[in-house]
């Protein structure tokens, strides 16, 4: 909604956008990073889904609509917060001017400084290494990259995605030199419209998982064995890291901005697949599905609800497997159905995270990725009344309360949700066997696996490659 605002000030246009209690402060930071501060927002009083539609429009007319008419009139007060049509205007009401990139925010002790940063939100919670000019130069000095080349905007925030910013964030977080082409393609996802950085603090508190692929990760330190998507590995620890950081301090992911996950969930650490598995048994990398092969160095990024530990599955053969990895799959399965018809058609993309021994019982009989794909697909069903449930009955983010049969007769989804009219029917949980992802890493003495529920557009499964070639930005070249 602050988009449209956006474009229609832009326009000029008067606008007003109404907002959820407690999305006040996202809503004017929303505003700010487009260029408009000041921005008029009506708040809504209480939780639109907690009330009777009495309620709801009682609470309306008392409180919203004299906060909608003073925006469109320039008035101010109420629960109107800010101006229709401010950009530039409202000096008053703007936040103290950002410091430079080179200038010193804080001297004293470590402690001292650990203590400044948390006060002002610039850290996670944990010791930061203090980000000195010394060690952010030092950090950059081995990769020949421009510190002050801009990668794009951050689309939350309207600040500029550096290589200097990006160090600093770096430094804080542990990182080493050698991890920066993982972070500088992790930064390009972010600026990557196609992902929607701008989400990533949505309600229900999806988290980003980084995944790195190709034959040079194991070289840079990342750990794709046991305890693969745990704390320890320095590599997956701090690039994981980083990313929370520098989505709080870049992209304004603070409780008081635009991070309005409910509970949310811990920083996730970068999951690294194993190369040499992949490459013994011939499977393709996670990031095939978007042009890359298994010579590449690639990152891939998604947002994902929720996991699940598949533990001690048992079977020799894959037909033994399926059902019970299919069986996880449906479990971590809920309200992201929604990805499927709703919120984003077809846009339902779990990964499924399988130990190096599962691959290779799916290998040893001459089944591909896609073959395991395929069988996914035919058993990771649940009842159609279920389905109809989750995208009607217990959500509002759809409309109407369709049958399955409808929306297929309406074209809006294939026919395999339509094979009959039986409530108990079993359906697919994904709109085509592709869109399940499928990983390997893990103890490779261990049959189990992880199953992630995705959330859809909300941080959209993107790819970009790792260079790790030293750059030629500062590097004069004579015609």
């Amino acid at each position: 909604m602050l988009r449209a605002a956006v474009a229609a000030e832009s326009a000029g246009i008067p606008s007003v956008s109404i907002l959820c209690e407690g999305f006040d402060g996202q809503g004017s930071a929303t505003g700010r990073g487009h260029g408009y501060d000041g921005m008029a927002l009506a708040m809504t009083v209480g939780h639109v889904d907690a009330q009777s539609a009495d309620v709801m429009i009682r609470n309306f007319i008392d409180h919203t609509v004299d906060a909608v008419v003073a925006g469109l009139v320039g008035g101010g007060g109420g629960d109107n917060i800010g101006n229709s049509g401010a950009k530039a205007a409202r000096a008053e009401t703007h936040p103290p001017a950002e410091p430079t990139a080179l200038e010193a925010v804080a001297t004293g002790t470590i402690d001292e400084i650990d203590r400044l940063f948390v006060e002002r939100g610039w850290s996670d919670g944990s010791p930061v290494i203090p980000p000195t000019r010394e060690r952010i130069e030092s950090f950059l000095a081995v990769t020949g990259h421009d510190p002050w080349k801009r990668l794009g905007v951050a689309p939350s925030s309207g600040r500029d995605v550096t290589v200097w910013s990006i160090a600093v964030n770096a430094v804080m977080a542990g990182c080493r030199p050698e991890h920066l082409p993982v972070l500088l393609a992790a930064a390009e996802i972010l600026v990557d419209p196609g992902y929607g950085s701008e989400h990533s603090g949505n309600t229900t508190g999806a988290d980003a998982l980084m995944i790195v692929s190709g034959p040079s990760a194991a070289g840079l330190g990342f750990n794709s064995g046991p305890g693969a998507m745990r704390e320890g590995a320095q590599a997956n620890t701090s690039v994981g890291r980083w990313l929370r950081l520098y989505q709080r301090n870049v992209l304004g992911f603070t409780f008081d901005q635009h991070d309005k996950a409910t509970f949310g969930n811990s920083t996730r650490v970068v999951l690294a697949e194993d190369h040499a598995t992949l490459v013994d048994i011939g499977w393709e990398p996670v990031s095939a599905p978007f042009d890359f092969g298994p010579d590449d160095d690639t990152l891939t990024m998604a947002r994902f609800n929720s996991g699940l530990v598949i533990g001690s599955v048992f079977g020799s053969t894959p037909d033994q497997v399926i059902p019970y990895l299919a069986n996880a799959l449906t479990r971590v399965t809920g309200w992201d159905l929604t990805h499927v018809y709703g919120l984003g058609h077809d846009q339902y993309q779990p990964l499924l995270v399988l130990s190096p021994v599962l691959a290779r019982t799916f290998a040893r009989a001459g089944w591909s990725k896609a073959d395991v794909q395929q069988a996914l697909f035919r058993h990771a069903r649940i009842p159609a009344r279920v389905f109809e449930a989750m995208i009607g009955e217990w959500s509002n983010l759809t409309a109407g309360r369709r049958r399955l049969v409808d929306l297929v007769a309406e074209g809006e989804l294939p026919e395999v949700f339509a094979e009959s009219s039986d409530p108990d029917r079993p359906v697919p949980i994904v709109g085509r066997p592709e869109r399940f992802m499928i990983a390997v890493a893990g103890d490779p003495n261990r049959t189990n696996a992880y199953a992630l529920a995705n959330d859809g557009p909300h941080g959209w499964w993107t790819t970009k490659p790792i260079d790790l070639s030293f750059s030629t930005d500062l590097i004069c070249r004579i015609p």
